[in-house]
């Protein structure tokens, strides 16, 4: 069944590209070359925006009184462009001489003995206490296995049952 659709498919791709082939090249006669005499000329050059523009502001604009011809004034936006946008970045900084930077530090030092420090400002009165607030977060301990099995191990009934649970648990036979 594959060889059939393969060999199917592969006559429609021939007769396709045949297809195409013969309407690609008309037929050529004895005398006469493979393109028709209004091809064998230079086709124009094509238009650029600017004449576009101009051709379509003409249509649009009015038809003088005096008869067909039309006057349009182009307008040239070219001639409107400064030289070039400024910058958005700040150039002029000025920098503190050496000597004003220290004379801020040594002010700033000597302003700092007279500020109230954190242990002068804090009050006993302001501060919340409330016992057990955080109780609610913290976790509970839990036994693990190991401990319970070293404990029941101490005593001598838990002695015995550990015993009886091995038995059980291994097997001879």
């Amino acid at each position: 069944m594959n060889n059939i659709q393969f060999w199917v498919w592969l006559i429609i791709i021939v007769v396709t590209l045949i297809a195409r082939a013969r309407k690609k090249r008309p037929p050529v006669e004895k005398g006469t070359s493979a393109m028709p005499s209004g091809e064998m000329e230079q086709s124009p050059k094509p238009m650029s925006f600017e004449e576009l523009l101009r051709e379509i502001q003409a249509s649009k604009a009015p038809a003088s009184k005096g008869g067909s011809a039309k006057t349009v004034d182009v307008l040239d936006y070219d001639d409107d462009i400064p030289e070039e946008a400024k910058g958005l970045e700040r150039t002029e900084y000025r920098y503190p001489q050496p000597q004003q930077t220290s004379d801020i530090y040594e002010k700033a030092k000597q302003e700092a003995f007279f500020r109230p420090s954190l242990e002068e400002t804090l009050k006993l009165e302001d501060t919340v206490v409330r016992f057990g607030q955080f109780k609610g977060y913290q976790h509970e301990q839990r036994r693990s296995l190991a401990t319970d099995l070293a404990e029941e191990i101490r005593n001598p009934a838990g002695f015995r049952k550990a015993f009886i649970m091995s038995e059980i648990l291994n097997r001879r036979f």
